[in-house]
């Protein structure tokens, strides 16, 4: 009698011990437990330790910590008809549990397709040059348009980054043509500036030499210099300007 007495209160521990395990219920301090009484929404608890009275209550457990959602690569075609694969990352959390439980059946799938699809739609307004240089601004773009449709959810967007922009092999050797074009206008740019500004300063040089005749003879004097330097056979005179002007005036040229 005794030893059957001895099984029913360890029978008894038991379902005591299994009761208070289904009972007594422990969230970190990064999850929320949604619960519903009777399978309507009751309240949203944690962390910590909390109560839950099974079978009349039922607890689901959400994570408030912020998810990294891989978009997949996208088949878009850009406003001027340039067909590209786009890739993105989007980082989002959950900030209302209740709204995420029971507005929308898996969050985490909802968003990631209307995030494939918010891609799509804001990438195929834009050019392809655009695409390429002006990354921050789409970013921002999809960001806002999917933390405003998300926020019926309880979710907060809060950043969104496209990884890859890949092209095919053709319209890659056409963008490195249009970089080689612009680069050789611009050389050619440059080039013609440089002249320009060089042709004011041989003006004013003439304008300095005209105004001052001792200073054409110390120029004359300084290139004579620069060639005594140079390692050549080659033989000058000095002749004196004055009597090339004498000369002038016998011939009567100017």
């Amino acid at each position: 009698m005794s030893m059957l007495m001895d099984l029913y209160y360890i029978m008894a521990l038991l379902v005591i011990i299994f009761v208070i395990f289904m009972i007594i219920k422990i969230l970190r301090e990064y999850e929320r437990g949604v619960i519903f009484f009777l399978g309507r929404f009751q309240t949203v608890k944690g962390p910590g330790l909390i109560i839950v009275v099974p079978p009349i209550q039922q607890m689901v457990r959400v994570d408030l910590r912020t998810r990294v959602l891989d978009v997949p690569t996208q088949d878009v075609i850009s406003r001027d008809n340039v067909s590209v694969k786009v890739n993105a990352v989007v980082y989002y959390r959950v900030v209302d549990p209740e709204k995420a439980i029971i507005q929308v059946e898996h969050f985490h799938a909802a968003t990631s397709q209307l995030a494939q699809t918010t891609l799509r739609s804001v990438l195929g307004q834009h050019e392809l040059d655009e695409m390429l240089s002006e990354r921050e601004k789409l970013n921002n773009d999809i960001q806002m348009i999917l933390d405003k449709q998300t926020d019926a959810w309880g979710i907060k967007v809060a950043n969104v980054e496209i990884k890859h922009v890949d092209l095919d092999e053709s319209m890659v050797r056409a963008i490195a043509k249009q970089a080689e074009a612009e680069r050789m206008r611009r050389a050619k740019v440059i080039a013609a500036e440089g002249e320009l500004q060089a042709s004011h300063k041989l003006t004013e040089a003439a304008g300095i030499l005209r105004s001052q005749p001792d200073a054409i003879t110390l120029r004359y004097l300084q290139t004579m210099v620069d060639m005594s330097h140079e390692q050549n056979q080659t033989i000058f005179f000095p002749f004196p300007i004055e009597l090339l002007k004498v000369t002038q005036k016998f011939t009567g040229e100017t």
